[in-house]
């Protein structure tokens, strides 16, 4: 492909660039390759335009910077100055990729807490309806019967194009992705025609990023505001306040279509009746003055919104009812949401992703929803390191508040010492329901230790990661898996008692 094939737009390209032949673009100089074009993208911890003369002898043809001072000690054969390199990535990919977002129907899914299982509601909804879906999320991509990791809940703009692009030689039909809020500061989507923009919720999180929860929103709401193509539908959550704002903005703005859902009176698309069980939830939904009845596997009320965005999702597509019931049905949990580890032991078990004040009082009020008699919630929780402090005292708050007893331990803490965001958590506590175990292993095995018949253990904050992250290294760890070893040793341990205990009384 050439330079002049890319329409590289809101920037001028010198003419020597326009029969400049493109192998590939990369925005990492170590990614770099004969006949590629490097974008010099400022991130987080480096700035590419320090690394244009190792993209330059790795055969860069090409350079697309926006620092004057790099384009004057160079020779290289083309520069291309540009305001905002990533949203010159984000363009140049879409272009070399050749538009793929034009052959889909691309669903984006936003929001603090709920993104993940309303990305696999809608495509098993979808499916059910016998399209094929492509679903790029925080715990892998999916392109048919092909999983890939996900290194981010939202890959960087070059690789979801690629993406976007396998997923149409695969013969998808409709994508459904998590778009996170980095993602949308930092562009990575931009470029890509979005036909539903769903909003869940906003709560504190990432605040270490966006500063402001103004800024965070205002990061979102791009999705809406610009992403969403004009004859697009946008579903959002009647009962979230940041939601009821979004709503107001895009009524004044006229901004494509507009799907309202919640619980709370004055929704289109509004849940009545809910039945919620460690089996599942059973609930009605009203929607244009006819009422269909929804059965689903999942737990918890929050899921009940998951749900309802996965219809508004639906509805907007005009899927009809018929599959939208029965996709909702055949979902039947997400790794790491609300996930239980049965082994046959006398107490609930879950593991999920809850990582903000917001997701852990959820987490924690659908378990208490589905106590019984005597039993306890006893919940494990710690906070990230180098990520957003304030919510450390916030989670601890919560977790105190409404759990009964309560085990705080390391979470990811990155470059940050375990005690001292320990610390951090603990100035929250509202009751002295809680015991301190920095060692993340050890912290399970002793609530597993601790639990008895009827009660729920809630292993909060990793969900479906495999891993540690501790100094700046990344060590095999599993709560799920943890959980699974201290809960088999705990049954040897039950039957070796009742084993002793029969030989006393013989």
């Amino acid at each position: 492909m050439l330079i002049k094939d890319m329409e590289i737009k809101e920037m001028t390209s010198p003419p020597a660039a326009d029969d400049v032949e493109v192998a590939g673009i990369a925005y990492d100089s170590r990614k770099v390759r004969q006949g590629y074009v490097f974008v010099a993208a400022k991130g987080e911890r480096v700035d590419g335009h320090d690394f244009i003369s190792e993209a330059v002898k790795k055969g860069a043809v090409a350079v697309v910077y926006e620092e004057e001072k790099t384009a004057t000690d160079s020779p290289i054969p083309v520069f291309i100055k540009v305001a905002d390199s990533r949203k010159a990535l984000a363009c140049l990919s879409n272009n070399f990729y050749e538009r793929p977002s034009d052959k889909l129907t691309v669903i984006g899914i936003t929001g603090t807490n709920g993104k993940t299982t309303a990305t696999y509601l809608i495509k098993s909804v979808l499916e059910a309806w016998g399209e094929n879906v492509g679903l790029i999320g925080t715990i892998n991509y999916l392109v048919k019967d092909r999983h890939y990791d996900a290194p981010h809940t939202t890959p960087e703009a070059l690789e979801f194009q690629a993406v976007l692009n396998e997923m149409v030689s695969a013969g998808c039909t409709h994508v459904v992705t998590e778009v996170s809020s980095h993602a949308l500061a930092q562009k990575r989507v931009d470029y890509t025609g979005f036909s539903i923009a769903v909003f869940t919720n906003l709560t504190r999180d990432h605040l270490d990023f966006h500063i402001t929860m103004e800024d965070y929103f205002r990061a979102k709401e791009r999705l809406f505001k610009e992403l969403l193509l004009k004859d697009g539908t946008s579903v959002i959550n009647f009962d979230d306040i940041y939601g009821r704002e979004l709503i107001s903005e895009l009524r004044n703005s006229k901004v494509g279509n507009l799907i309202t859902y919640g619980i709370e009176a004055g929704a289109d698309i509004a849940a009545a009746n809910i039945k919620n069980s460690f089996d599942g939830l059973v609930f009605d939904i009203n929607f244009n003055g006819r009422t269909y009845n929804i059965q689903s596997p999942l737990v918890g009320t929050h899921n009940v919104y998951n749900i309802l965005s996965a219809v508004g999702a639906a509805v907007s597509l005009n899927v009809p009812w018929e599959a939208v019931i029965s996709g909702i049905k055949k979902m039947v949990s997400v790794k790491g949401r609300f996930e239980k580890v049965d082994l046959g032991q006398n107490f609930l078990c879950i593991v999920d992703y809850a990582h903000t004040e917001d997701a852990l009082e959820r987490l924690i009020c659908a378990a208490r929803e589905l106590i019984e008699g005597q039993g306890k919630i006893i919940t494990v929780f710690g906070c990230g390191g180098n990520r957003d402090r304030g919510k450390r005292p916030q989670m601890a708050a919560i977790a105190t508040k409404l759990s009964d007893y309560i085990v705080i331990t390391s979470d990811n803490p990155r470059s940050e010492e375990p005690m001292e965001i320990i610390k951090e958590i603990e100035k929250g506590a509202v009751r002295m329901n809680y015991t301190i175990e920095p060692d993340r292993e050890k912290a399970i095995q002793k609530a597993v230790e601790t639990a008895e018949k009827g009660d729920i253990l809630l292993i909060a904050g990793k969900g479906h990661e495999d891993y540690q992250e501790i100094k700046g290294a990344r060590h095999k760890f599993s709560d799920r898996g943890t959980a699974e070893k201290a809960i088999k040793e705990k049954l040897k341990e039950d039957t070796r008692y009742r084993m002793q205990d029969k030989k006393h009384e013989s």
